[in-house]
């Protein structure tokens, strides 16, 4: 079974839904070619009777205690930074990311897998107050120890990524290579308010798509990418910020092209993203077998040129 461009968000495993239920997901997922699980130390610091994360990494760890040899098969990213590290409100109590924060976030979070490596090591969102070459040092450490094998920032706006990555070149560090946003195929009105995005700059842009092309070192992940079911499921009507011209058009395009394959519109969205250029890693949140295998099916879809076209417009 070849790999597959798909991301497994788990950020309710261990809260949402159980160990059992989210081993068999991950069962199923890696069994269907998928490699990239994707998650944070702060996952879900909002769901838990705790009020702290944690839990999606150590289900993950108990999963993969309990397959030997799985480890190498599968690709492991995680966060750090957001999780509530003392009394306020979050997310102004946010643990942050100076060099204390990422040694001890670190540190957790390779407990908490039973790993001794991640495989992409996230800022989860940017902390001004903290220097940007303390962060980019801390984390550079970690890749030289051999605990990260490569560095991404998630939520930050562009120039602060870009001048990241100079200072880290600068010293001659390992610096990021991947992003990690918002993005789908409907787009909100510029500026205006979506509940649920408390990210400021978390949006993928042109110029977030641009700035990829431009630089074959780096990837793209989004999260969010089917709308949290809103293009299939009349019961999750999209959010206002979302209802413009630009989108009825588009809309209207995601049908016809869905219609004319025999898929699902999330289908259709998920190849889009991943086959499209620059390509998009997708992470997918799913709760059901079957929810899993329609991303699966998804990804692994082809767009003939002409759908692709009238998706984009361009037809």
């Amino acid at each position: 079974m070849s790999a597959v461009n798909l991301a497994l968000g788990t950020m309710h495993f261990g809260t949402k839904l159980d160990a059992p239920v989210s081993f068999d997901l991950l069962d199923r997922f890696v069994d269907a070619g998928g490699t990239l699980i994707d998650t944070a130390d702060c996952y879900a610091f909002w769901a838990d009777p705790s009020g702290h994360g944690g839990r999606s990494e150590e289900v993950i760890g108990q999963w993969l205690a309990r397959r030997p040899g799985l480890r190498d098969r599968v690709f492991l990213s995680s966060k750090l930074g957001a999780e509530p590290g003392g009394s306020g409100e979050w997310p102004a109590n946010r643990q942050g990311l100076s060099a204390s924060a990422v040694k001890t976030a670190v540190a957790g979070s390779l407990r908490r897998l039973g790993t001794e490596r991640i495989d992409l090591y996230w800022a989860h969102m940017e902390d001004r107050t903290v220097g940007l070459e303390e962060t980019a040092g801390a984390l550079a450490e970690l890749v030289e120890a051999g605990t990260a094998a490569r560095l991404g920032c998630s939520n930050h706006p562009l120039w602060r990524v870009e001048r990241a990555r100079q200072i880290a070149r600068g010293h001659g560090w390992s610096a990021y290579t991947a992003l990690q946003l918002r993005h789908s195929y409907l787009r909100p009105r510029p500026g205006a308010p979506v509940p649920g995005q408390n990210h400021r700059f978390g949006w993928v842009t042109d110029e977030t798509l641009d700035y990829v092309r431009a630089d074959p070192e780096l990837s793209l992940w989004a999260y969010t990418v089917l709308l949290e079911g809103a293009y299939t499921r009349a019961d999750r009507p999209l959010p206002e910020a979302y209802e413009h011209v630009g989108n009825d058009r588009r809309l209207a395009a995601l049908g016809r092209v869905a219609q004319d394959l025999g898929v699902s519109r999330n289908q259709v969205v998920l190849a889009w993203l991943a086959g499209g250029e620059p390509a998009v890693t997708p992470i997918v949140g799913v709760s059901t077998q079957d929810q899993l295998a329609e991303a699966l099916a998804g990804v692994r879809l082809e767009l003939p040129a002409e759908h692709r076209r009238l998706l984009d417009g361009t037809a």
